[in-house]
């Protein structure tokens, strides 16, 4: 049976503040559990309710499962119908020292703020094969539970750092760094070279790229609609951007 205490540690990871100062964060459900302890990641604790068989965990793990009761398990849930299974893990520890090197492509968001789409675009770097995704401190908290359920488990290929973007990029540039970032002032990205080394910058649902990161962008680009000149919406959802640019940088590797 689970403590009280042990109850309001559970439900306290809703908290940012909680979450830091614990270095712990809660995964839901099957599949999202399942690929936390596929990945190796430090499973502190599994709680399954009392009808769910054990092997729907992965072989390999080496967490001892806990029983739980409905009611118990209804009270650690964060979600507004519990799963079944339910996990606390700890946060990987590092720092993003270096992060940014010509060798493959990083993501970079700049004040990304909504969990829905910071959890899908963490999402979309997993299968574009991005691992890296750099973070203004303004964005959310890839570790709050609607951003962790909205990866659908990608949180644990993808490495996510939090970085004073601006110092970052700037540094990148002085390597010689391409940095890209999507404007509506920029170069229709369908016309223009994409190189498969530097970092795309994807900025904030409301301002866009903010003032201080835009002016270390040295290649910008801008996602036409179609027709081209067509009056139509006016822009695109931040991850639905990513996922089309991310595409297209991927295509041309092909």
């Amino acid at each position: 049976m689970l403590t009280r205490a042990r109850i309001q540690l559970i439900k306290s990871l809703s908290d940012k503040a909680a979450r830091l100062e614990s270095g712990l964060f809660v995964v839901e459900g099957r599949k999202m559990v399942g690929e936390a302890l596929a990945s190796g990641a430090n499973v502190e604790s599994v709680y399954l309710s009392a009808d769910v068989p054990e092997d729907i965990l992965p072989v390999q793990s080496r967490v001892a499962p806990e029983r739980v009761t409905a009611k118990e398990m209804e009270r650690i849930s964060h979600l507004r119908t519990p799963s079944d299974v339910l996990a606390v893990v700890a946060m990987p520890r590092g720092h993003a020292t270096n992060a940014l090197h010509r060798m493959g492509l990083t993501l970079c968001l700049d004040g990304v703020q909504d969990p829905g789409n910071l959890g899908t675009i963490i999402r979309i770097a997993d299968w574009f094969g991005i691992g890296r995704v750099l973070c203004s401190p303004d964005s959310a908290d890839c570790y709050n539970p609607k951003v962790v359920q909205a990866t659908m488990g990608a949180i644990f290929r993808v490495t996510v750092w939090y970085v004073e973007l601006e110092k970052v990029l700037a540094d990148f540039a002085v390597q010689g760094g391409n940095i890209y970032g999507t404007f509506l002032e920029g170069d229709d990205m369908y016309g223009t070279e994409l190189s498969q080394d530097g970092v795309i910058v994807m900025g904030s649902e409301g301002r866009g790229i903010s003032p201080q990161v835009a002016r270390m962008v040295n290649r910008k680009l801008f996602v036409p609609p179609f027709p081209v000149g067509r009056h139509g919406s006016e822009s695109l959802n931040v991850a639905a951007a990513t996922a089309v640019v991310c595409a297209e940088f991927r295509r041309r590797a092909r």
